[in-house]
């Protein structure tokens, strides 16, 4: 394993870590928050708690979005740019961007604030962003925090997939151009993960942007069982990415598999640190061969 390996396994995984940050942050404060209000009947934390909750939801959700984003234009420098690639994605310049991304993330959420937009739903039990407050801002809050974003993924997932296919069938015969089983099957990974997050986020998205067009009109006419569904689909988004890696990554089937049976047989654990401590380097793989597994599972 190369230090040009190293490096480029150490950038990716980067933006996937800062993903995993947003998806946990809810768990955190948030959802607590919403099972307390739904065993209540109601929101029963006061104003303060419920600003906080709303702004940390939000937090998470543009930090997701930001964050699959960023991953996208750096699997698409990657693969379609890689001969640019350590220029644009040194470490200084990574660390950069990786700032840049949380700091548009808070950007993006404080304006909520000051406009007033973060107020409890009883419908879904949780303080969130509430659609109706200003026609104009909830139209800015799609384009910017939704459209704008997935457009640019979008493109970067489109060039990368003409290029494999490219590759795949020769029209493309580069030598400086290598595209390794790794790469495409950890770039299907981000890639499905950018799918279940349009997915999930999309109708919600689209139901607020119907409702800030014509209020009067729309609003009457959208079902509450379907505000409810999409608002718990866009919920249930932070939950998957976890589900997703164990799927599609062989090293996240393993640890979970020996969790599971930790956790099934407690006495596994001991036989397992008993083994490290006795064995030692006998049973341990080399540097190399370990480093190569991870190379090709989760070089994102």
């Amino acid at each position: 394993l190369t230090s040009h390996d190293l490096f480029s396994f150490f950038v990716g995984n980067i933006f996937v870590v800062s993903l995993s940050v947003a998806d946990l942050v809810v768990a955190v404060y948030p959802y607590p928050l919403i099972l307390s209000a739904i065993f209540h009947n109601g929101w029963t934390m006061g104003n303060v708690h419920c600003q906080i909750s709303g702004f940390l939801m939000g937090l998470s959700v543009i930090g997701s979005i930001f964050n699959i984003t960023a991953i996208a234009i750096n699997r698409y420098c990657y693969i379609c740019h890689s001969l640019r690639y350590d220029k644009l994605f040194n470490l200084k310049n990574t660390c950069c961007y990786l700032c840049l991304t949380w700091i548009l993330t808070v950007v993006a959420i404080v304006p909520n604030l000051f406009v007033g937009s973060l107020q409890y739903d009883p419908r879904i039990y949780s303080c969130t962003f509430a659609q109706t407050v200003s026609t104009s801002y909830t139209i800015t809050v799609v384009v910017v925090h939704f459209i704008v974003p997935l457009s640019i993924v979008t493109f970067c997932y489109l060039r990368i997939w003409i290029l494999v296919i490219q590759v795949k069938h020769r029209v493309r015969q580069d030598c400086k151009q290598k595209l390794r089983a790794a790469d495409i099957r950890n770039f299907l990974t981000m890639f499905v993960v950018f799918v279940l997050f349009a997915v999930c986020w999309g109708p919600l998205n689209f139901i607020g942007l119907a409702v800030s067009i014509n209020p009067s009109k729309v609003q009457p006419h959208i079902p509450e069982w379907l505000f409810v569904l999409s608002y718990f689909m866009a919920y249930f988004n932070s939950c998957l990415n976890a589900v997703i890696y164990g799927l599609l990554n062989q090293n996240f089937r393993k640890e979970y598999k020996r969790i599971l049976l930790t956790l099934r047989t407690p006495r596994l654990l001991f036989i397992d640190v008993s083994k490290g401590g006795t064995e030692g380097m006998k049973s341990k793989p080399s540097p190399a061969v370990t480093n190569n597994n991870n190379q090709a599972e989760i070089h994102l």
